[in-house]
């Protein structure tokens, strides 16, 4: 007969809570998680910063008159300005302030008619609605001051489906979107970095055919399809191919850098410090000096000023925002093979690892 133990046997209890957390959660991933939150917070503190009280300062613009001493007395008026909210220059005529707002060396012009009590002001919405209302409340404020009323007048108005002139920088802000997705997908499925050059050359293939392929559909959406940019859709469909590549290129950089973490690098470069500096909402004259001096180096504000500029200024001063692009795409596909070159070479034959992406791991 087998005789019955006194006691049960000792109920085998697993690892405690704390030892558990510790397993869960490891050491890297609690900094990714702390850069994370750095990231949040670098997105709020930019957005706000660069939003939260915009400020004409130094707006340029021209004034006319019938003779010059007329024209100096209102300029020099206008420029001592509290806050200095316009940089004034006379010109000669008013076709001549026209022709400079169209090819966007100016943002508006002030033409005095000191025969009347009235005055013209020529703005051109289509860079901008906000950077145009704030032109003219500051030329009213101005001109009620001396007792003389404003007409303005629209030079290069936004077309009617382009509400405000924002259609062009939320076509360049999907761009971006585009660009560092596919950059980032080709790193979780394969490894953040490059196995050797060749796997490098791969991905910059991949990314330059979707580009091209993502510069063409954005661009007909944002024009023949909703109507809301009807310039040239050759013109927009290379700006926007560029602009695809050079953000995807600079991502892939950034992943052969640090790995997996060069995704949120790519973030913080051109969505948290490029998009509210890009001049879409509000134009770089009502942006505060930090957000105003970086948007035109980075890639959405050289996309937003290029789109606009094929959309309505006939391609105007487009060479300032093309030298930009073209120059972090080549920098980013540069570094991106030299990143690769630089990493060992996987010995002949070996197979690749698989399992979730980590910055240490290589891939295709």
């Amino acid at each position: 007969m087998t005789r019955t133990p006194d006691h049960p046997p000792p109920v085998q209890r697993g690892p405690g809570f704390l030892a558990e957390a510790k397993d869960a959660v490891t050491l890297r991933a609690a900094v990714l998680v702390f850069g994370v939150l750095a990231l949040q917070l670098a997105f709020i503190t930019s957005y706000i910063g660069a939003f939260h009280e915009p400020t004409p300062h130094e707006v340029p613009l021209a004034v006319v008159a019938p003779t010059q001493p007329v024209a100096r007395e209102a300029a020099g008026r206008l420029a001592d300005l509290p806050g200095d909210p316009l940089d004034t220059r006379v010109v000669t005529d008013e076709a001549t302030a026209r022709k400079q707002i169209e090819n966007r060396e100016i943002d508006g012009a002030l033409v005095v008619r000191p025969r009347s009590t009235s005055d013209t002001l020529l703005v051109a919405s289509a860079s901008g609605a906000s950077l145009s209302q704030a032109i003219e409340e500051t030329v009213a404020d101005a001109q009620r001051a001396e007792r003389r009323s404003l007409t303005v007048v629209d030079v290069v108005p936004d077309s009617p489906g382009d509400a405000r002139g924002l259609s062009s920088f939320y076509l360049v802000i999907g761009w971006c979107v585009g660009g560092y997705l596919c950059a980032a997908v080709l790193a979780i499925s394969a490894g953040a970095r490059p196995a050797n050059t060749h796997r490098a050359l791969i991905r910059l293939g991949v990314l330059l055919v979707y580009s091209i392929v993502a510069g063409l559909l954005g661009t007909v959406i944002a024009g023949p399809i909703l109507g809301a940019l009807t310039g040239s859709v050759p013109a927009l469909w290379g700006l926007g191919s560029l602009l695809v590549f050079t953000v995807g290129a600079i991502t892939l950089a950034l992943q052969g850098l640090a790995g997996i973490v060069g995704i949120g690098l790519a973030i913080l470069l051109v969505v948290v410090l490029g998009n509210p500096s890009a001049g879409g909402a509000y134009p770089y004259p009502l942006l505060p000096p930090f957000w105003k001096a970086i948007g035109p180096a980075l890639p959405p504000g050289a996309g937003t000023f290029a789109a606009r500029s094929i959309t309505y200024f006939r391609g105007q001063a487009m060479t300032g925002p093309m030298l930009v692009l073209s120059a972090w795409a080549v920098g980013g596909a540069l570094l991106t093979l030299l990143c690769a070159r630089l990493r060992r070479e996987p010995a002949p034959g070996s197979a690749e690892r698989s399992g979730p992406p980590s910055a240490d791991r290589t891939g295709a």
